[in-house]
């Protein structure tokens, strides 16, 4: 295990440069429906940009791929995260719009493979996992850059069992993979008039590796002497999420793999809950782009899928639009999801016959986009 951290250490250290997609001739987006709910808020996200983005699409300056393969079942019966053929056909892709895939439960009675998405995030290296939250209404506009390919997760089916008694998991930080994630975090405060942002750990008991996570956050602040920071240890930023006061004057968050995923989970209950906050994984050479939710299996099962809210996926599909720089159409999916979400024009989906369909949401923001 250490020394497959230390070549991706050599790996970080000798990629190139970022892609910027504003360049490319052809922008390929590859489309992966994933488990559950997946394929029905897939089909309806895909529908949104198929309209949004027709000219580009009639032109073939963007392509649309559907891809297959990235089921429980198929990767069960090949014990593998991701199947070697869907993984080719990821790689030929410029970014993904990805549904959400499901990961069996240690102890279930089926193989132990990795998540596919922890399995995405370290062979497409999508290192920062961007997820913002916003409501105006409550005074928050919070941003958080989570390190996507160390931390706890990047070795979660490597534990070791000693005997029936004694279990342990282990996490891992590399000081080029917390460089990239931080600098990615001040970059964007920079670039988007951010005056703050802050490092979120638990260094004072995570001595080693959320302690040199907080030792390079402290040196990168050097070199953006206009940007407040501060520093929290995770327990605390959680409840001060909730402190009306507080958690007005945080702006941008920057925090190691398991901290970042379930701090925005908790922030996203406030835009209406983990349905309705989109996410973004990006890397030098491609990204990915999914809802923050999972595949809500119990959903399927009670016949309930065709009550599944699209707005989570649909809201990263509007941060795929604007990483490939249709920052203007992004921000026509964005109102548009706004006013069907918030304003007087809201569909209610609660997930259950009480709400609307997947279908009438999607409907209804297909109506915002065409009068926009």
């Amino acid at each position: 295990m250490l020394e497959e951290q230390l070549r991706r250490i050599d790996a970080i250290k000798e990629a190139s440069g970022a892609v910027d997609f504003t360049t490319l001739p052809v922008v390929k987006i590859g489309v992966i429906g994933g488990d559950g709910i997946g394929p029905a808020i897939t089909r309806a996200t895909k529908k949104v940009l198929e309209r949004i983005l027709a000219r580009e699409i009639n032109s073939g300056t963007v392509v649309l791929s559907d891809i297959e393969g990235l089921t429980l079942e198929n990767r069960l019966r090949q014990n593998k995260p991701i199947p070697d053929e869907t993984l080719e056909a990821i790689r030929d892709c410029d970014v993904i719009l990805k549904g959400p895939t499901e990961t069996p439960q240690a102890g279930g009675g089926v193989a132990n493979i990795e998540s596919a998405n922890v399995a995405m995030r370290k062979a497409l290296d999508l290192f920062a996992n961007v997820r913002p939250v916003r409501v105006p209404d409550l005074g928050i506009d919070w941003t958080f850059f989570r390190e996507n390919t160390e931390g706890a997760y990047v070795l979660g089916s490597k534990g070791i069992g000693v005997g029936s008694e004694l279990c342990t998991d282990f996490t891992v930080a590399t000081k080029p993979g917390c460089e990239r994630i931080i600098n990615a975090a001040f970059e964007f405060a920079s670039q988007n008039g951010k005056k703050r942002v802050s490092a979120v750990t638990k260094a004072n008991v995570i001595k080693k590796t959320d302690g040199m996570f907080l030792e390079i956050f402290k040196e990168i602040s050097k070199g953006y002497p206009g940007i407040e920071t501060d520093e929290w240890y995770v327990d605390i930023m959680a409840a001060k999420l909730i402190d009306d006061k507080r958690r007005r004057s945080f702006e941008v968050l920057v925090m190691p793999n398991l901290y970042g995923d379930i701090l925005s989970d908790e922030a996203a209950e406030f835009m209406g809950g983990v349905g309705s906050a989109g996410s973004a994984n990006i890397g030098a050479r491609h990204a990915m782009f999914e809802a923050i939710h999972g595949s809500a299996p119990r959903m399927v099962a009670e016949g309930r899928e065709a009550y599944a809210n699209p707005s989570s996926l649909m809201r990263a599909a509007a941060m795929l639009l604007s990483h490939i720089g249709r920052h203007d159409k992004a921000a026509r999916l964005g109102a548009a999801l706004d006013k069907r979400m918030f304003s007087d024009k809201k569909i209610e989906i609660t997930g259950r016959p009480d709400g609307a369909t997947c279908d009438e949401f999607t409907d209804g923001v297909l109506v915002e986009i065409d009068e926009a």
